[in-house]
């Protein structure tokens, strides 16, 4: 028996209700969704006169019924046909993002560490049209993607609504920066670009994306970490400031050749009052660009983040931004580590620091002539609102940890401290921990290499059973040799104190060999109690084979990486 569809068809062309055209194109929906052939999706393109939300799925399958008998017919066949090419040109999305095992979804597009090739690229360009909404894009992390950014950037215009564009670490030429340039002007509401470890953005190449820059730009943050800027290319960057009013957030870090050319820079930040974020660590800041950017720091009063650090030459120049800093009340993260800095650096900085009000965390590590100068900057912090305080490898003096503990009450909201290759920590490790109560909030507490003694690990059991620790989410006492078997054993015992613990570091220095059977046992019983530990790192501890073995049962059915040298208790010996 014929259906009534073959009987017109046999019978020629006839006059048509309108429901019977409404019928027809829900079939033919149906059938092509269910057939779901990679291949039907070249046959479909989203209609110029489609809906603004047609390229979305969920939004086209929950259209009403009304609005299409709204319509006349003529538009109802072409929003049918967008529709179907909508439906299948997202089931092409998936099938191309799921195969490189990522998740799909139609605002943000994560494509990291796929070893995407340009034939991948070229698809992917394709499949844009069915992506409007999308407002999200990371290629990062894809070193074969270099040479073929063109093939997408031609396609940027279907995805107009795009806000952050993440190209790092992909190899990226002088052509593809060119090709991204081009397509700027198809996403004019980019908040963030990033094209950190690309090499192939500097060496004089930054013109041929900034040449393309739009007057006025959205752009909020730009990102362009370690791809070696030259002096030409912070002459570039230094033309181009002027049209990225919206600036927030700029990000300089391991551009150390564009050193003779950073002042240019540092001038240009009067045309980015709104910066908020700045970072220049490993750049080559000397004395002389200290002294332009001190002047320039009086014009961004909004800044809030700012990273000197790793900047061996600028040691003893910091005085020069004394007036500069104190105008710098919304400052909230201040990071000079690895700056050579001078005990006059530091006296500069105890004048500032009174006026930065709003500071939560600083960083002065590896800078090893300023531990006896710290016990005077300690009180002047705004104690109660620091959050982060790493001063490892800083050569700390008695006194100055004395200043330490003294304030360590006052640190109320500290979530982070290092002091780490500090000997004289261990001298007081049990006046530091004193003053934690129950409700601390530290969360990361890094002691390695502080000569702690086994009465200075019965101090941190004790800080662990009153409950002091119970946020603690990193604990690193590695490289601390001198610490006897019973100090280990009193440790593990007091576990039940941090239910947190997710990363524990207990490793000797690589010189170094001991035994662990005195105290394995007592971690055996801890490991129960520590339901959140993800990573143990044991390493130059001996065990022997039965002794592994047994570690390895206690943890076999948890998630939890062993970080341990295969040596036999045998061959173990006391540390140099």
């Amino acid at each position: 028996m014929e259906s009534a569809e073959q009987q017109k068809a046999r019978d020629g062309p006839q006059k048509r209700s309108p429901l019977d055209l409404i019928m027809n194109q829900i079939r033919r929906k149906t059938s092509f969704t269910e057939r779901k052939k990679p291949t039907m999706g070249r046959l479909f393109r989203p209609s110029v006169s489609s809906d603004k939300n047609s390229d979305i799925p969920e939004t086209k399958e929950s259209e009403s019924s009304e609005g299409k008998d709204s319509a006349g017919p003529g538009t109802e066949s072409s929003d049918a046909d967008s529709e179907i090419g909508s439906v299948v040109g997202w089931g092409r999305v998936k099938q191309f993002v799921q195969k490189l095992g990522k998740t799909p979804d139609t605002q943000s597009l994560s494509l990291t560490h796929c070893d995407l090739t340009a034939t991948d690229v070229v698809e992917l360009g394709t499949l844009l049209p069915f992506l409007a909404q999308l407002e999200v894009m990371d290629l990062s992390w894809n070193d074969l993607l270099g040479g073929s950014l063109k093939a997408l950037t031609v396609h940027l215009q279907h995805v107009s609504k795009l806000k952050v564009l993440k190209v790092s670490s992909c190899r990226l030429t002088a052509h593809d920066l060119i090709a991204l340039g081009e397509g700027l002007y198809c996403i004019p509401l980019l908040e963030m670009l990033d094209l950190s470890w690309n090499a192939g953005v500097g060496g004089g190449n930054l013109h041929c994306l900034a040449n393309h820059l739009p007057s006025a730009s959205s752009l909020r943050e730009l990102h362009l970490v370690d791809c070696q800027l030259s002096e030409a290319d912070a002459v570039t960057l230094g033309e181009a400031l002027p049209l990225l009013p919206c600036l927030e957030l700029l990000d300089l870090s391991g551009n150390k050749p564009m050193k003779e050319g950073l002042q240019i820079v540092v001038s240009a930040l009067s045309y980015t009052p709104q910066l908020k974020t700045l970072k220049l660590s490993t750049c080559g800041l000397n004395k002389m660009s200290l002294i332009m950017l001190g002047e320039k720091l009086k014009l961004l009063p909004g800044l809030e983040h700012l990273d000197l650090s790793c900047n061996k030459e600028s040691g003893g120049g910091f005085s020069t931004m004394t007036a500069s800093l104190t105008l710098l009340t919304h400052l909230k993260c201040l990071d000079m580590h690895l700056c050579c800095l001078t005990e006059e650096d530091i006296l500069a900085l105890v004048q500032a620091i009174p006026s930065l009000s709003e500071l939560t965390e600083l960083d002065l590590s590896s800078n090893k002539s300023i531990g006896c100068m710290l016990q005077f900057l300690l009180p002047a912090l705004p104690l109660s609102k620091m959050k982060k305080l790493h001063l490892n490898n800083c050569g700390l003096s008695l006194d100055t940890c004395w200043a330490l503990a003294t304030t360590m009450q006052s640190l109320a909201q500290l979530e982070s401290l290092n002091l780490s290759w500090n000997k004289s920590v261990g001298e007081i490790l049990q006046q530091l921990l004193e003053p934690l109560q129950t409700g601390c909030k530290l969360q990361e507490l890094r002691l390695s290499s502080c000569d702690l003694t086994t009465e200075g690990m019965l101090h941190i059991e004790s800080a662990c059973k009153r409950g002091a620790l119970s946020q603690l989410k990193l604990l690193d006492l590695s490289y601390n040799g001198s610490v006897g078997d019973c100090g280990w054993v009193s440790f593990y015992s007091g576990a039940a104190g941090l239910k947190e613990l997710q990363e524990l570091d207990v490793s000797l220095r690589p010189s170094a060999s001991l035994s662990a059977s005195p105290w394995l046992p007592a971690l055996l019983d801890a490991l129960p109690q520590l339901p959140s530990i993800r990573r143990l790192a044991l390493q130059r501890w001996a065990f022997s084979s039965g002794e592994r073995e047994k570690l390895d049962k206690a943890l076999s059915k948890r998630n939890v990486v062993l970080e341990c040298d295969k040596v036999a208790a045998t061959e173990a010996k006391v540390a140099a």
